[in-house]
């Protein structure tokens, strides 16, 4: 599957007095990468996607390493990592050559801005979104999965096939 990449620059402003990026400005830098896939890559497509609005319920970041200033950029990769009737969520890296500096993810709900309550994603939506689908481990599958026959994984200890309990493996 594709991952959208951005080129995000580094500012000045964007440092504390610590002398590394602030863990806020990362939001920022997310917001950067989700609107250039959404608002711009989305709609180049031809599809019409997410004209109807979407927004931000969830957002998680693990960082990893400091970010200092730097007149270079970094790359956000951007992927989605779960497709619902009303609901997805994209996972980030934010990284260069080097280092990745933070790991994230965002749960996003569609969102119909005149009647002011969520909505369910559009075919065109869903159809955008799974060229960028790369399900993380231990997920399950992909509503395009189940269509082509793959077995969920076992959330419960259970082979997924079968239904009878795993056999743990203890070294």
């Amino acid at each position: 599957m594709a991952r959208h990449l951005y080129s995000c620059p580094l500012r000045w402003s964007d440092m504390d007095a610590f002398g590394h990026v602030n863990n806020a400005v990362f939001i920022r830098y997310l917001e950067e990468a989700r609107v250039d896939f959404i608002w711009r890559l989305a709609p180049n497509d031809g599809s019409g996607a997410f004209t109807g609005g979407i927004v931000v319920a969830r957002h998680e970041i693990d960082y990893l390493k400091p970010l200092v200033h730097r007149h270079t950029p970094v790359t956000i990769e951007l992927w989605v990592t779960k497709i619902r009737a009303a609901q997805l969520a994209v996972a980030y890296e934010i990284k260069d050559e080097e280092a990745v500096y933070a790991r994230a993810t965002t749960l996003l709900v569609p969102y119909d801005l005149e009647a002011g309550r969520p909505r369910r994603l559009m075919e065109q939506e869903r159809l955008f979104l799974e060229r960028y689908l790369e399900e993380e481990p231990g997920r399950g599958t992909s509503a395009r999965d189940r269509r082509n026959g793959q077995a969920p994984a076992a959330r419960d200890g259970r082979d997924a096939q079968s239904g009878k309990p795993e056999e743990a493996v203890v070294a």
